[in-house]
């Protein structure tokens, strides 16, 4: 039987599966929405800066800012600037959209 150590709070909705979400996502953007999923605290908030992502999942710059994106588009990541200016903020791994109408 499988065990869950007490290192942190990770956890992935089985929706992403059931509902059709991973056949429209790229192995880029499903590898930053585990990442993100895994790293979040309990409210799915995560600080890690771009730069971190990329390096921990070694993908590119440009792949590792189109996944970002494309999470956002899909409303499954939300995403809000440290500051005014930064161009690094915190992400939020929100609860899956109801898939009705919204995948194909």
């Amino acid at each position: 039987m499988r065990r869950f150590a007490s290192s942190g709070f990770g956890w992935v909705d089985a929706r992403l599966l059931k509902d059709g979400w991973l056949k429209i996502m790229s192995p880029e953007e499903v590898a930053v929405y585990l990442f993100l999923c895994l790293v979040a605290n309990q409210q799915g908030i995560s600080w890690y800066r771009r730069d971190r992502i990329r390096e921990a999942l070694d993908l590119g710059e440009e792949e590792t800012h189109r996944a970002l994106a494309r999470l956002c588009e899909l409303d499954l990541v939300a995403y809000l600037p440290f500051g005014r200016y930064d161009s690094e903020g915190f992400r939020q791994v929100l609860s899956l959209p109801p898939a009705k109408g919204r995948l194909s």
